[in-house]
């Protein structure tokens, strides 16, 4: 099931993260980091203000993707080791919450894209020789996976607008 796309205002928000360089078929690598992310949150007793998420920096679907898996905070965080803090921008985003098998988020993603160019809406992106650069592109992860059965997860996909 996948809900009608909006577009909404998202303020800036804080969050630490981990960035890598993976594949298509390495995707997984990066999304199993998460958790060292929240352990790193415990030690200093700081908690996540929302749901995990993955962001994509660089895409070029045949070679490689810059990805950072990453979590809210509510107040800036100093980073250790490979662990880094930023501020996703503020802005309008285009939306889209699907509840399925994360499999399913290409479809979404694509619909999503046809979407937002029929209302003449334009990502924050750029072309590179290195991929599709994303200003700040999302998939949010609301459900627990320790909780959810995988084709039951819940994930919204948000895209910063120019």
């Amino acid at each position: 099931m996948t809900t009608e796309p909006t577009v909404t205002d998202r303020p800036a928000q804080d969050y630490i993260a981990i960035k890598r360089t993976v594949t298509m078929s390495s995707i997984a690598d990066i999304a199993d980091r998460i958790p060292d992310l929240f352990a790193f949150l415990a030690q200093r007793r700081i908690a996540a203000v929302g749901a995990p998420f993955l962001k994509y920096n660089v895409i070029d679907m045949a070679a490689e993707l810059e990805i950072e898996a990453g979590v809210p905070v509510n107040m800036p965080v100093g980073g250790s080791g490979e662990i880094f803090a930023d501020v996703l921008p503020a802005g309008r985003y285009a939306t889209v919450t699907h509840v399925g098998h994360p499999d399913e988020l290409l479809d979404v993603t694509t619909n999503l894209l046809g979407w937002a160019h029929g209302r003449d809406l334009e990502f924050d992106h750029h072309d590179s020789p290195a991929g599709d650069v994303w200003r700040c592109r999302l998939e949010i992860y609301k459900s627990n996976p320790a909780e959810v059965p995988v084709d039951k997860w819940e994930t919204e996909l948000a895209f910063l607008l120019r």
